[in-house]
């Protein structure tokens, strides 16, 4: 499925879990910022045919994991919902 296809929250959940998990896992991510100048602050992982975006936080921002529009927070515990792409708004 691809974004033009429209991504469900449930689906872009179950990729960015698992784009986390060949990351390292939530509390490798969290617990491991990245030096604030990294020439490599993100990582792009395709899975099941998408790609999904890791980026690990640094002391001013939290680490996110992104994909078809939905992005994360990601947590000691796990991932968080943060934003949603944005809706078409219907043709009047």
């Amino acid at each position: 499925m691809s974004e033009s296809e429209g991504m469900t929250e449930a689906r872009a959940t179950e990729l960015a879990e698992q784009a986390v998990d060949l990351a390292g896992g939530a509390r490798q991510i969290y617990r491991n910022p990245r030096h604030p100048f990294s020439l490599h602050p993100t990582r792009t992982y395709t899975v099941e045919g998408e790609a999904v975006e890791v980026r690990w936080g640094e002391i001013s921002s939290p680490a996110v994991v992104s994909v078809g529009g939905y992005v994360f927070e990601i947590l000691d515990e796990g991932i968080d919902l943060l934003i949603r792409p944005p809706r078409r708004r219907a043709e009047p």
